[in-house]
């Protein structure tokens, strides 16, 4: 009997446990499907089938369902419930100060002012200054498009903890929603004078905000640049303000205004010009070397006892050979002999060590190329080799440039064996693939194609893109010549010919291309003297004899490969040597039409931008 009852009450207890675990399961499936039903509902905007399951569900968990639940009753037109839920919420929620701000909209709905906005200000009036509590809220107010209120819930806070954090990014990015471009950018400006190391974070908060202009350079907002210039004004001794303008400046490319404040800072500060020292770098990269030398000449009219008065006077000095020589501009011999004098002067106030090392290797070029001065060249190039201390890729590239003065002085084995040199010390680096190349270049001026040929071709995957442009163009000159005409002398005297070039002696270059063409038909070399007969004619300043020969090569001879080098030397005629802009203009976008991979492709595009009379970025 015992043993009857123990078990008819463990199949009591299963059973209980059973009916208990399939009530449960219902009722877990009951409000699932409840929350699932009141979703579609909602979803689908059948709000009046959804607000009976919300209200259920918000009976349960209302600080889940209340958001869903309120709008539901909004839009059945149930206010009254509406409003007594929000105030209940209130009640039990009173640090959630945007629950006010649903009840002001809500009266709002009634076009009921007065009540809407004392529900606004007692939300405001309630903030303690806490962080989360005064980002909720201000949050509440944009949603509502009520942005005033929200930059008054932050200047409240702000207040509250005695302005140590003044939420200037949150009222930037409300003023941003507000559509006050203005206000905004002030917001940003007061965070960099309440903390300079703000700069950085504003900077990148305007790029975001005002977006960057490719076209025009930086942010091309002009409320940006005055509110910036009223700023200066109010706050002369908030330097990092100024520099902030500066900054804009730079990127616009207003050289001339970068430096009217860089001066004006120097001044007020006391400085030793150094900011001048920076912006006349940025000015010489960019060509600009008007304003670099502003920058220089007024770094040096400080004296000699200023720091920065010997580098002002070497980089002057090499800006001005830079704007002279590099930027392709016409000069006069009158204007390289003074240039070379000033060489010299430097190095003899200064002597020869790390600082004037580049000055002296741009009197060796000048000796070289232009004053017929090679043993002075070479004197020069083999004390800057040997000068104790050098660095050594300086050194390397120092001995590249004592090999083409030797070379142009006609002592080959001299100029192949200082090229071998740093060959073999900088086999890994670009200063030795361009030894290489040049000893390549050696071996055609010696009539060896074969081999010069095989070095090319290796040289085709150089790091340089440069090195391996010229080597794949050397290579195919050869190769085009030897391979159509088994008769190697009309390329024997192309490369004699390019050497005389290389040694300036440029008439008897002109004779020798000419006596190919008068002594050899059907010879591959027509486009290849063409455009050297192009650099030979302005090299003399013989420059529309130069257009001609580059246009032969252009019309007959443009998918070969000096027709985008001839089109950008045409351009680079018309714009700098002849003067017509307007050709120059249509030059450039010619060469981006025809030969988008081109080497030439950035300057062009840049060059072509400048001349359509963009700001160049």
């Amino acid at each position: 009997m015992q043993l009857k009852h123990k078990n008819h009450n463990i199949i009591v207890r299963l059973f209980t446990l059973m009916i208990l675990f399939f009530v449960f399961t219902i009722n877990a499936q009951t409000s699932l499907t409840n929350e699932q039903l009141a979703l579609q509902y909602f979803d689908n905007k059948e709000y009046d089938k959804a607000v009976v399951y919300y209200e259920k569900l918000y009976d349960k968990q209302p600080s889940i369902y209340y958001l869903n639940y309120i709008n539901c009753l909004i839009k059945t037109d149930d206010k009254k419930k509406a409003e007594k839920t929000i105030k209940k919420q209130i009640k039990s929620n009173p640090f959630a100060l945007n629950l006010y701000v649903d009840l002001g909209d809500l009266y709002n709905l009634d076009n009921d002012t007065k009540k809407s906005e004392e529900q606004y200000l007692k939300a405001i009036k309630e903030l303690n200054g806490e962080y989360e509590q005064t980002l909720i809220l201000a949050e509440a107010f944009k949603k509502s498009k009520l942005f005033d209120y929200a930059i008054q819930a932050f200047e409240k806070s702000a207040k509250l903890n005695n302005q140590t954090y003044p939420f200037y990014y949150e009222k930037a990015d409300v003023y941003k929603d507000k559509g006050d471009l203005k206000a905004m950018i002030n917001q940003y400006l007061d965070a960099v004078i309440f903390r300079e190391s703000e700069f950085i974070n504003v900077q990148n908060e305007l790029q975001s905000n005002l977006g960057y202009d490719d076209e025009k350079g930086g942010f091309n907002n002009p409320i940006l640049k005055q509110e910036l210039q009223k700023r200066i004004q109010q706050n002369p001794s908030k330097t990092i303000l100024t520099e902030f303008l500066i900054f804009i400046q730079l990127q616009q490319k207003d050289f001339d205004g970068a430096f009217i404040q860089n001066k004006a800072l120097d001044k007020r500060n006391r400085e030793d010009g150094y900011r001048l020292m920076d912006l006349a770098k940025i000015c010489v990269t960019n060509e600009n070397y008007e304003v670099a030398e502003k920058c220089f000449s007024y770094v040096l009219e400080k004296g000699k006892e200023n720091y920065n008065y010997t580098q002002a006077t070497i980089d002057g000095a090499l800006a001005q050979f830079d704007k002279l020589i590099k930027q392709n501009l016409k000069f006069t011999n009158e204007q390289i002999v003074a240039l070379a004098d000033r060489f010299k002067s430097i190095i003899n106030e200064f002597g020869l060590n790390q600082s004037t090392i580049p000055v002296s290797r741009k009197l060796a070029y000048i000796n070289a190329y232009y004053l017929n001065k090679l043993s002075d060249a070479i004197e020069i190039l083999n004390e800057v080799v040997t000068a104790p201390g050098i660095d050594k890729f300086i050194q390397a590239d120092a001995k590249l440039e004592l090999g083409d003065a030797t070379l142009i002085s006609g002592n080959v084995w001299d100029a192949s064996l200082l090229y071998s040199q740093v060959e073999k010390s900088f086999k890994y680096d670009i200063v030795g693939q361009e030894a290489k190349f040049r000893n390549a270049k050696l071996s055609f001026y010696n009539g060896d194609f074969k081999w010069s040929k095989a070095q090319l071709d290796v040289l085709k995957g150089a790091t340089s893109k440069l090195i391996a442009n010229d080597a794949m163009d050397l290579s195919l000159i050869i190769g085009d010549a030897i391979n159509i005409d088994t008769n190697v002398v009309p390329l024997q005297y192309f490369a004699s010919a390019d050497l005389l070039l290389l040694q300036n002696k440029t008439d008897e270059a002109l004779k020798r291309m000419d006596s190919i063409n008068i002594l050899f038909d059907n010879h591959s070399l027509a486009d290849d003297i063409y455009f050297k007969k192009g650099l030979i004619y302005t090299k003399k300043g013989m420059y529309n004899e130069a257009l001609e020969a580059y246009k032969r090569v252009v019309e007959n001879y443009g998918d070969e490969i000096f027709g985008d080098d001839a089109f950008f030397k045409m351009a680079e005629l018309y714009q700098f040597y002849v003067n017509d802009l307007e050709k120059a203009k249509t030059t450039y976008q010619e060469l981006l039409t025809k030969y988008p991979g081109s080497i030439y492709t950035v300057e062009a595009r840049k060059r072509f931008r400048k001349l359509r009379g963009d700001n160049v970025n």
